[in-house]
């Protein structure tokens, strides 16, 4: 029973964590992160950007001018985020299919600066992770086991959503097996009816040239 409890809570830590992370870009530069979601599924991503000084050789809180640009596409490569947002902020969208989602990032203009360099901080949040509990429990006055059900509610959710997540990517694995496994046969059919033409037109060919040199 203990194990089955430590499984469990190894499970609900690593089901869609918060990735932190930062990078660097150049003036033409974009940057494209996939993240697999689930269908009805939010996700807010947290970037804050930086600009190189070279006289500290080290990076400062960018300018007011400096932006960047967001877009997202969804599995189906539908544009459902694309617009300028200032140098630091907060994305949040909610997916309406599942599968693999696109987030692009990269500057609003090429006049800000001569090929210096920008360091993008970027936090992407997905499911129970994209909510902000505290702010839930003191808007609706949650007591602190009412706001540890919540959490466990979203949870179980966002496990049953992975569940159908996987469902749906092994469906999409078997019907992409079948439809490769029918091409190949119908390959090796054509490849073999062709062959057996082949045969029989090089044989009467043959039969044809022997009879024209009355050698049959």
């Amino acid at each position: 029973m203990r194990d089955q409890f430590i499984c469990l809570a190894l499970l609900l830590c690593a089901l869609h964590s918060a990735c932190g992370l930062y990078f660097h870009i150049s003036e033409t530069e974009r940057k494209c992160f996939i993240e697999e979601v689930p269908d009805e599924t939010t996700v807010i991503v947290n970037y804050k950007v930086e600009l190189y000084d070279p006289r500290s050789n080290g990076f400062m809180p960018s300018s007011p001018g400096i932006g960047m640009h967001v877009e997202v596409r969804d599995s189906d490569d539908k544009i459902i985020l694309s617009r300028v947002y200032s140098s630091q902020g907060r994305i949040s969208f909610t997916s309406h299919t599942p599968g693999e989602h696109v987030i692009c990032m990269y500057s609003n203009s090429t006049a800000w600066f001569s090929g210096a360099q920008l360091r993008v901080h970027l936090d992407i949040q997905v499911g129970e992770h994209a909510i902000d509990y505290a702010n839930v429990a003191q808007k609706e006055k949650l007591t602190e086991l009412q706001l540890r059900i919540r959490q466990l509610l979203d949870q179980v959710e966002q496990i049953t959503k992975e569940q159908n997540y996987q469902r749906y990517r092994e469906e999409r694995f078997r019907h992409t097996s079948e439809s490769t496994n029918s091409r190949v046969l119908w390959w090796s059919l054509a490849q073999t009816v062709v062959l057996v033409c082949m045969g029989f037109w090089q044989m009467r060919h043959l039969k044809s040239f022997f009879e024209a040199k009355k050698l049959v």
